[in-house]
């Protein structure tokens, strides 16, 4: 794996610049408990489950990864927890539902060998209510060896009361750390080192956004003077990310607005919104990269999100603006699924995959055609990482945007009318993906077309 310069002794609360390595990275995001098939919400205490080697699984789909041509493997959570992987009880130990240490290894070794990177999902605001260290406050109340981690009024406590202390937006089975003490700090400090050292390249920080910004900035100078290489995205919903990065020192966060603009521009037939989403995009380029997505655990797939018809424009767009892109895991099949706010709501876009990848036909296999050009494409074009978009025709439901230097450009045409339409080409002269005519320097695209050109 290539290593990338980087200040080995970062000062803290400044940021060092995100590793080489990313600029040429793109995931492939999966939610492992669902992946294999594991139980999500079982009846058994983790401390009672039998092992099961499920992780092979996923290390199954590698050849897969690299076959759509991207080179990272995103996972969700893989430490042991009470259900769906952000409840944490042990960060230091695999969940048994997936397997064991020698499990884990395996498929990051298979992964490295194939050129593909690894980052993990590290959930650092909240534990889960029957991680040990809560569970100890229960018995020894501020005594407690791991007091320290939780912010608690003990003021008026008993033994045998509930420990009052506070939980993630409402949820009662996950319990906040206090992230104004050395204790928190030293805990994730510690999970961060231990899998770094296991080599796994990076991490994803769960609700990054309900942390302080300064906690990320004293932890994440301490990581990055033993593993400066390693790269830290945040999940940031809302607020200002720009400010958030540079208070943070984290390298980049998720680009929620732009995933909001991209769907929900194209499903409404309103190239304004997603045209309004690119240039907040781009404005967010000075400070960082932002990871760009059209599809994740968390959110309704985007072939349900915009129609089976227009996965292929919304990846267009993903693939051809700048940040560090993720394709999450059936996507590329066109795979649907529907988000519900209820218990079990995120079963339907977290399914148990297949052994083995299927071999897709009709508008399936044109949408997994699409994703390997459109991959190939950013491969090829690897400054489209950090380069501005402009917005070259816009109208209702046709957009032309162009991504550029000053010696390249990309070109992406988007048509959701249900009648073909002749666009400009902005100086374009080769239709690379996508089905367009070009001549004399306009751009025809079918009834619902796309096409991405080159200049």
């Amino acid at each position: 794996m290539d290593s990338a310069a980087a200040a080995p002794n970062a000062v803290p609360g400044t940021r060092t610049g995100e590793p080489a390595w990313v600029e040429h990275v793109m995931w492939w995001h999966v939610y492992p408990l669902g992946f294999v098939g594991a139980e999500v919400r079982p009846d058994s205490a983790v401390e009672d489950r039998q092992v099961e080697h499920r992780l092979g699984r996923i290390e199954g789909w590698l050849d897969h990864v690299v076959y759509l041509g991207l080179n990272g493997l995103l996972l969700g959570p893989v430490f042991a927890s009470s259900t769906h992987g952000y409840d944490t009880v042990d960060h230091f130990r695999i969940d048994p539902r997936l397997g064991d240490d020698g499990d884990f290894d395996h498929l990051v070794h298979a992964a490295h060998e194939r050129g593909v990177r690894v980052l993990l999902d590290g959930v650092f605001n909240h534990v889960g209510r029957d991680h040990p260290a809560f569970r100890a406050l229960a018995t020894d109340g501020p005594e407690a060896a791991t007091a320290d981690l939780f912010a608690v009024d003990w003021s008026g406590w008993q033994p045998g009361q509930p420990v009052p202390v506070g939980s993630f937006e409402g949820h009662d089975i996950l319990v906040a750390l206090d992230h104004a003490t050395q204790a928190t700090e030293d805990l994730v400090v510690a999970v961060m080192t231990h899998w770094l050292e296991r080599g796994v390249d990076g991490w994803r920080l769960d609700a990054a956004y309900a942390v302080p910004p300064a906690f990320w900035a004293r932890v994440l100078p301490r990581v990055r003077e033993r593993f400066p290489d390693a790269w830290f995205s945040g999940e940031v919903i809302h607020g200002d990310t720009a400010a958030i990065v540079r208070e943070s020192t984290m390298d980049s966060t998720t680009q929620y607005e732009l995933w909001q603009g991209i769907w929900h521009g194209i499903a409404d037939r309103n190239c304004y919104e997603l045209a309004h989403a690119i240039e907040r995009h781009d404005e967010l380029l000075a400070t960082f990269a932002p990871s760009t997505f059209v599809g994740n655990h968390d959110v309704t797939r985007i072939a349900s999100a915009v129609g089976e018809g227009f996965a292929a424009h919304a990846l267009a767009v993903l693939c051809t603006v700048a940040g560090t892109p993720s394709v999450y895991a059936g996507d590329e099949f066109g795979w649907t699924g529907v988000k519900e706010e209820r218990e079990g709501g995120d079963d339907a876009v977290r399914p148990a995959f297949p052994d083995v990848p299927p071999v897709p036909t009709g508008a399936a296999a044109d949408l997994l055609h699409a994703h390997q050009a459109l991959i190939a494409l950013r491969r090829r074009h690897p400054w489209l990482h950090r380069a501005h978009t402009d917005v070259v025709h816009l109208d209702n439901t046709a957009l032309v945007l162009r991504t550029a230097t000053d010696r390249e450009a990309v070109v992406t045409a988007l048509n959701l009318a249900p009648e073909p339409v002749v666009l400009p080409a902005a100086d374009a002269t080769r239709v690379e993906v996508g089905a367009g005519d070009l001549s004399e320097g306009r751009l025809r695209l079918p009834a619902a077309g796309w096409a991405v050109l080159t200049a």
